[in-house]
């Protein structure tokens, strides 16, 4: 089969989205990894599947696949090229748009023309939501040793699970070594995604994030989400952030226990091809 795709990225996040309401199309785990492969594919983070609804009060589908195949619940960089792409191909003509997702429904903005918000639901820090096996103290902090040394993490959940780490600098190695420790950690049954955040003032942060199924990435919408609302929660920040990503900035907004968390950032388009399934 002959497979239409466009190359997007946020922040360096980079995305092949597959417009599968006009005609359907399927992928194995193993056309997946064969496709994100950058010397011998087209290379990406991610798979993002744009389908029509299931539900008659959403306007389409959003699947989302890690380049190991996995499929996974959310992927907030990834919502926002999703906008950008079902607007430039004629999908929908809204500006608000409600999308159904693994983890239920997300609704997303497009503010300018090369900016989205993602309303991104609300986080939770139960241990039951991530999955993490293991009972943290009052303030969400758990202490879990990667390698030779232990760290505080606040597990929180924004549609994907994530445990957050406060640095007071950042290493390539600790981020990769450490990173791909935790995202296996017994005590996360279905692996999770590490951020590793230093907090420059209560409303900036620099971020590094290892992602589940797929190691650092230049960006990570839910990562920079996960950071803000662990860092509100913990009294280090704001409810107004900047985070800057190795890939860019995303700016997270939370106003605490029952609200929604807001993330704006850009989305681009690469280039648009076609190749053999």
């Amino acid at each position: 089969m002959l497979l239409k795709f466009t190359k997007m990225h946020g922040l360096g996040n980079d995305f092949v989205v597959v417009d599968a309401v006009s005609r359907k199309v399927f992928f194995n785990k193993q056309q997946i990894e064969r496709l994100s492969d950058r010397n011998w594919g087209i290379g990406f983070d991610q798979l993002l599947v744009v389908e029509p609804p299931t539900q008659p009060d959403m306007d389409f589908r959003y699947r989302i696949y890690n380049s190991d195949g996995s499929e996974v619940e959310h992927c907030g960089n990834g919502a926002r090229c999703f906008a950008k792409f079902v607007l430039e191909r004629g999908l929908t003509n809204k500006r608000v748009i409600n999308v159904e997702t693994k983890r239920g429904s997300i609704q997303l903005r497009v503010v300018e023309d090369d900016l989205v918000t993602v309303d991104m639901g609300m986080p939770s820090f139960m241990p039951a939501d991530l999955p993490f096996s293991a009972d943290p103290s009052s303030n969400s902090l758990y202490p879990l040793k990667a390698g030779s040394k232990e760290y505080q993490i606040t597990p929180v959940s924004v549609g994907n699970p994530h445990a957050v780490i406060k640095v007071d600098e950042l290493f390539d190695e600790e981020v990769a070594t450490a990173g791909a420790l935790i995202e296996n950690h017994d005590l996360f049954p279905n692996n999770v995604n590490v951020g590793f955040m230093k907090v420059l003032t209560p409303s900036e942060i620099n971020l590094r994030v290892y992602e589940r199924g797929v190691g650092e990435t230049q960006a990570c919408g839910t990562g920079a989400c996960a950071a803000v609302v662990a860092g509100i929660k913990q009294g280090w920040l704001s409810p107004k952030v900047t985070a800057h990503l190795r890939g860019g900035d995303l700016h997270i907004e939370w106003q605490g226990e029952g609200s929604p968390i807001l993330m704006t950032g850009p989305a681009a388009k690469v280039f648009e091809g076609q190749i053999y399934l």
